[in-house]
C-alpha cells in the first residue's frame, strides 16, 4: 500500500517523535528518505518516551550537532526561549535547509518559518499519511479524535475539531 518513498529528508525535534509514538504512528516517518535526529533531541526523547526509540522498524540517523553560534541564531533562541533540543534541530536544519523540520512546538515552528524552512508537526504527518496512502481516512480520524487521551500533544480543542472537520470533508 502507498506510494514509493518520498525523496525529502526530515529533521526531528522531540515532540513529533514522542507524540507519534504515543499514537502508535511513528512508522509513518519511514516514508521519508532520511529521518535525522540530533543527539540532543534523542536524549530528550529518551527521557520522556524511551520506548519510541526502540521501535525496531525505524530507520533514524542520530547525529552529533553543535548549536549554531551565529549572533542572529542566538538572538532567535533567546527571543523564542528555544530549548536545547530545538536549538540542535534548527542548527541541523542550517546544514540541511531543504529538509523538512518536524516540530510540535509553536516557538520552534515560528523560528523555522522565520529562517525559511518547511515545517510540519505530528498532525501534518497524520494528514500526509492519507495523501500518501499510508493510512485510510477513517484510521486517521480515529487517531485525531484520540489525541487528547492518547498523547501529550497540546492542541486547542477547537483547532483539533476544525482539523477533524476538514479531514471528514476531504480537506
Amino acid at each position: 500500500m502507498g506510494m514509493s518513498k518520498e525523496s525529502a529528508s526530515v529533521v526531528c525535534d522531540a515532540g513529533p517523535l514522542i507524540h507519534l509514538s504515543e499514537l502508535g504512528c511513528l512508522s509513518l516517518l519511514n516514508d521519508f528518505a532520511d529521518v535525522v535526529v540530533p543527539e540532543q533531541v534523542w536524549l530528550e526523547v529518551a527521557q520522556h518516551q524511551a520506548n519510541a526509540l526502540n521501535e525496531s522498524n525505524l530507520d533514524f540517523q542520530t547525529v552529533p550537532i553543535n548549536i549554531s553560534s551565529t549572533a542572529s541564531f542566538q538572538s532567535l533562541v533567546k527571543s523564542l526561549s528555544l530549548d536545547y533540543g530545538e536549538q540542535a534541530a534548527l542548527s541541523l536544519m542550517e546544514l540541511n535547509p531543504h529538509a523538512i523540520f518536524l516540530t510540535d512546538d509553536a516557538a520552534a515552528r515560528l523560528a523555522a518559518v522565520s529562517l525559511g524552512y518547511q515545517v510540519h508537526g505530528s498532525i501534518g504527518i497524520l494528514i500526509r499519511a492519507i495523501r500518501r496512502e499510508q493510512m485510510a481516512v477513517d484510521e486517521v480520524l480515529t487517531i485525531l479524535r484520540d489525541i487528547p487521551v492518547r498523547s501529550t500533544l497540546f492542541i486547542r480543542a477547537n483547532l483539533l475539531d476544525e482539523i477533524i472537520n476538514q479531514v471528514e470533508n476531504g480537506f
